[in-house]
């Protein structure tokens, strides 16, 4: 798996314990929701860095009163059809001003990346030998946009509201 994060490939510095039993103290880690639950008292209190991972049915409400205590958010797409993620990482940005990594995991398609940078995420996890050259042909496939988003760039009709 490689991690594409700002436009760089990346070496993760998280070790991913969210399928695990027991959580590791030390190190920047990476727990699911449940393993949060379970263990908030203890893990509140850790002096690095912690990552959640949110499955494709937990939404980021279940979080609201936590994201203090995350450096970084990775929202699962289990399939790419299931957009679900693209929904939460807007509320997370936007409603719930997370400022913080999101990283997309899952079935994470180069079709896909620009549509998830525009949405908030920063960070991705792909399988793709070439990841870097996937990276920049995704972000050359469009030019103009129909939707607002977070990022800063205009509209269809913002432009051409701006032109006449």
């Amino acid at each position: 798996m490689t991690l594409l994060k700002n436009g760089k490939i990346e070496k993760d510095s998280y070790v991913d314990c969210s399928g695990k039993e027991d959580v590791a103290t030390a190190g920047q880690i990476i727990i699911s929701y449940k393993q949060w639950v379970a263990s908030r008292d203890l893990l509140s209190k850790k002096n690095d860095r912690i990552g959640i991972k949110l499955l494709s049915h937990e939404k980021p409400d279940l979080i609201a009163t936590d994201l203090e205590y995350f450096s970084l958010i990775a929202l699962e797409f289990p399939s790419f059809a299931d957009g679900r993620a693209y929904s939460y990482a807007r509320l997370l940005r936007d409603h719930y001003g997370y400022s913080g990594e999101l990283r997309a995991v899952g079935d994470v398609l180069l079709e896909q990346l620009h549509f998830m940078q525009r949405v908030g995420f920063d960070a991705f996890e792909v399988e793709n030998d070439d990841a870097l050259e996937a990276w920049k042909t995704a972000l050359s496939d469009l030019s103009v946009w129909y939707q607002t988003t977070g990022d800063g760039r205009s509209s269809v009709m913002q432009l051409r509201h701006k032109i006449d």
